[in-house]
C-alpha cells in the first residue's frame, strides 16, 4: 500500500501530525517503536497544557492516541532503521524487516535520556540506576533516593520520589534550577528533600553488584565526598534519535534535526517535527505544535503533487 503520509514516532508531536493528516483527508501511517505517547507517557501529572486539567501523562497519552484511532488512522509497531527514496516514493524500512511506502515522511522520532557517562553507569541499570523515577520508584518505597538534573522533569521525578522515599537528594551540577517556579518552591519544600548543587557526580560507588553510593565533587571548592544512596535517578536531558536519517535530514552538532517552525526539509516531501528538531524550548506545547505545522506542510506538498 502506498501512503499519503508515513509518521515516524508515536509522541504527541506524532499524533497531533496524524491527527491533522487525517483530518486533511490524507492515508496514513503512524509507526512507534515502543509505547504510544513518548516521554509525556511517563509523567505523573501534567499541569501546564492548556484546556485540560491536572491529568497522569499516561492519561493525556491515551486520549491522544483514541483520537487518532477514531480517525482510522493505520498504526504499526517497529523501528525505524532507514529512510530512502526509490521509484517516486520513500522506502521507510523497519529493523523488523518490514518496508513501507509513502509519498511524505514526518520524522517525529522524539529523543532518548541522556546518560552520565561514568564506569559503571551501563551495568548498574537496573540495580541501582534509573531514567524513569515513574517506572522504577516504587521499588524503593521507604528508601534513600538521589535524582541528578535541575530542569522541569527532574524536578517532577523528585516530586514523585518525595512522596514515597524516606529521603530525596537533587543533584545540580549549578546553584540554580532551570525549571518550573512553582515546581522548585513545591519540591524544596518538602522536609525529606535535600539539595546538593552546585555539584556533580565524579563516580557510582557499587557493593554487591548494587549501587551504594555516589562519589561528589563540590563545582565551586572541588571538595569531594560520598553520598550513601539506594537508586540514583538520571534526570540531564534528552538526545535526538536522528542517527540513521542524516541522509535525509540537516542535523545540529548536538543531531537535532537544523529546520525552521515550518518544518520542511531541503528535500521535498520529508519533514521533522517535536523533541528531534531544533529549538529553544522544548514542552508538550511545542510538540504539538510542531505536528500540526509538520502535518499541514507536508499535506501542501501532496496538494502540489495531486
Amino acid at each position: 500500500m502506498l501512503y499519503d503520509i508515513i509518521i515516524v514516532g508515536g509522541g504527541p508531536a506524532g499524533l497531533t501530525a496524524a491527527i491533522y493528516a487525517r483530518r486533511n483527508g490524507r492515508n496514513v501511517l503512524l509507526l512507534e517503536k515502543e509505547g504510544f505517547g513518548g516521554q509525556i507517557a511517563y509523567a505523573p501529572r501534567v499541569e501546564n497544557y492548556p484546556g485540560v486539567g491536572p491529568v497522569s501523562g499516561a492519561e493525556l497519552a491515551e486520549n491522544m492516541l483514541t483520537q487518532v484511532m477514531v480517525l482510522d488512522t493505520d498504526t504499526d509497531i517497529g523501528t525505524v532503521c532507514s529512510v530512502r527514496q526509490e521509484n517516486g516514493c520513500w522506502q521507510v524500512a523497519t529493523e523488523e524487516g518490514d518496508v513501507f511506502q509513502g509519498r511524505a515522511v514526518i520524522l517525529a522520532a522524539g529523543a532518548a535520556h541522556r546518560r552520565l557517562g561514568l564506569p559503571g553507569e551501563d551495568t548498574l541499570l537496573g540495580s541501582g540506576v534509573s531514567y524513569c523515577a515513574v517506572c522504577d520508584g516504587g521499588f524503593y518505597a521507604g528508601r534513600t533516593a538521589a535524582v541528578v538534573g535541575g530542569g522541569d522533569s527532574a524536578l517532577q521525578e523528585a516530586l514523585l520520589l518525595s512522596d514515597i522515599c524516606e529521603k530525596v537528594y537533587v543533584i545540580h551540577r549549578r546553584a540554580a534550577f532551570r525549571g518550573d517556579a512553582i515546581k522548585q518552591q513545591r519540591l524544596f519544600s518538602r522536609k525529606n528533600v535535600t539539595v546538593i548543587a552546585p555539584a556533580v557526580i565524579d563516580g557510582l560507588i557499587e557493593k554487591d553488584g548494587s549501587l551504594a553510593a555516589l562519589r561528589l565533587r563540590d563545582t565551586e571548592t572541588g571538595r569531594t565526598r560520598e553520598l550513601e544512596t539506594d537508586v540514583l535517578f538520571v534526570s540531564i536531558g534528552l538526545k535526538p534519535e536522528l542517527g540513521c536519517f542524516e541522509n535525509v535530514l540537516p542535523l545540529t552538532p548536538a543531531g537535532y534535526a537544523d529546520l525552521d517552525e515550518g518544518c520542511a526539509a531541503a528535500i521535498p516531501g520529508i519533514f521533522a517535527a517535536g523533541d528531534c528538531r531544533k529549538k529553544t524550548v522544548r514542552q508538550l506545547t511545542t510538540a504539538v505544535a510542531d505536528g500540526a505545522a509538520a502535518a499541514l506542510a507536508a499535506c501542501d506538498y501532496l496538494d502540489t503533487l495531486d
